[in-house]
């Protein structure tokens, strides 16, 4: 019997070799090459084009275009990542570390779609016992919710077929494998062939579709990065160990955008929302404490009030540290310098600390006036105003120059019952209308006085 072939393949970006390398020659990955099977493979997707489609190409302006009905899971939160609704066929794939909350997620909204129909919960995972204990702690009673524990990729769609559910969710997409591949679940392979069919059937059936992924340790989806092309939708659960916040961030939507946060609170009884989340970040602030600034971020069309920390101290090594979390190393560098040769505070020989308060990200430069004021409050000891609000972008001469969208976000301020905002001149002529005092500057000096002075 003639022996099968086999070619090793990179498990990080798909490569593929007739021999073992230790490191992939086109993605770079140490110890990634994994032996395969050459199976020939049956491909079995159908067509969903010829189903919905055309079977000839057509003019653009002769396809008639037809409202995307959105369907509400009931998660405010996640209805607001995923665009306003899920959408019929579409593909979702939602990743993150384990334990954060992924299949609470999922189940809990299964549990809202079951409203308008049955749903099939796949779990390649956990038993039906094991899903069964998680539902009743998360309070998961619907009588239309389906469970199927296999790890057969076939029989998932054979299943799915006759019973034609309202959602399908497959727990886990690397748990799924095909027989006449021959390769272990998981491996390249079989994550991208799985993935494929299960594209095929959201698209040809209508039936919305979520994955749930791995994560890697450098916390990117386990398996092909075509994984991620081929889904409609990329999630991420993202949150710090032992803290109780998540939050949900699309990294990719075809049907709305990729600048939308959810935010969640792990508890006993599973996530529970968080509507108010700037009320939430700031609940602990330290009132009359110096290094403390507060500062508005936008995500999406949410704008949420963070609290930005400092701490500056003589350092007691050859080279001070620049330590940063939730904000950009380099950028805190960056503005630290800037503080030092315009402004003529003395940094250099302090080990400077930043830190924003509740495991939040921030990425625009709209708060680089928050982490100017917040290590000169602490290098000082002065505390600022704790109903002011700072916002800003600081440039490599001193100036701070206009951010977009201020409205929204003086808005949310003053709903929480901030009084004053230092912010650029530039975009205070533009502000028409606001409850708060209004402190326009020019110049990283000038914003330094209004603050302190």
């Amino acid at each position: 019997m003639a022996k099968a072939k086999t070619h090793y393949t990179c498990q990080a970006c798909g490569y593929q070799t007739a021999k073992w390398l230790g490191k992939c020659p086109d993605c770079g990955a140490w110890s990634s090459l994994l032996e395969e099977t050459e199976a020939k493979v049956d491909d079995k997707r159908p067509a969903w084009g010829a189903s919905g489609g055309a079977s000839r190409p057509v003019k653009l302006q002769d396809v008639t275009g037809e409202t995307e009905v959105r369907r509400r899971t009931g998660i405010a939160e996640f209805d607001r990542v995923l665009g306003g609704g899920v959408v019929g066929g579409s593909l979702v794939l939602l990743g993150g570390d384990p334990g954060i909350g992924k299949s609470t997620l999922l189940l809990a909204a299964l549990d809202k779609l079951a409203r308008h129909g049955p749903v099939l919960y796949v779990s390649g995972e956990e038993s039906l016992r094991q899903t069964k204990m998680r539902a009743e702690r998360l309070r998961v009673e619907s009588e239309n919710i389906h469970l199927f524990a296999e790890t057969d990729a076939d029989r998932v769609l054979a299943a799915a077929e006759a019973l034609k559910p309202q959602a399908l969710v497959v727990d886990s997409i690397q748990t799924m494998y095909l027989p006449e591949l021959g390769n272990a679940p998981g491996s390249i392979t079989q994550v991208r062939e799985v993935a494929g069919r299960l594209m095929a059937f959201a698209k040809r059936s209508g039936v919305p579709t979520f994955l749930v992924g791995h994560v890697t340790k450098e916390g990117s989806i386990a398996g092909p990065r075509v994984l991620e092309h081929m889904v409609d939708t990329v999630l991420y659960f993202e949150g710090e160990r032992g803290h109780p916040f998540r939050l949900l961030r699309a990294h990719k939507n075809r049907f709305g955008s990729t600048n939308e946060i959810g935010v969640f609170e792990m508890k006993g009884a599973g996530l529970m929302e968080v509507a108010d989340p700037s009320a939430l970040f700031l609940s602990e602030r330290p009132q009359g404490k110096s290094g403390s600034v507060v500062t508005s971020t936008l995500n999406g069309t949410r704008p949420l009030l963070v609290e930005v920390q400092a701490l500056v101290a003589p350092t007691g090594y050859g080279t001070a540290r620049r330590t940063a979390i939730g904000v950009d190393g380099n950028r805190v560098a960056l503005l630290a310098a800037v503080l030092e040769k315009k402004e003529e505070i003395p940094l250099v020989g302090c080990d400077l600390f930043v830190n924003v308060a509740g495991g939040m990200q921030l990425s625009e430069p709209a708060c680089d006036l928050a982490v100017c004021a917040a290590l000169v409050s602490s290098l000082q000891n002065r505390p600022l105003d704790p109903k002011t609000l700072v916002l800003g972008e600081v440039g490599l001469a001193g100036e701070v120059r206009a951010v977009g969208q201020v409205e929204p976000r003086l808005a949310e301020a003053a709903k929480m019952g901030f009084q004053r905002v230092v912010m650029p001149a530039g975009s205070a002529r533009r502000l028409e209308k606001t409850k708060m005092q209004v402190v326009g500057v020019e110049t990283l000096s000038e914003a330094l006085a209004a603050m302190f002075d």
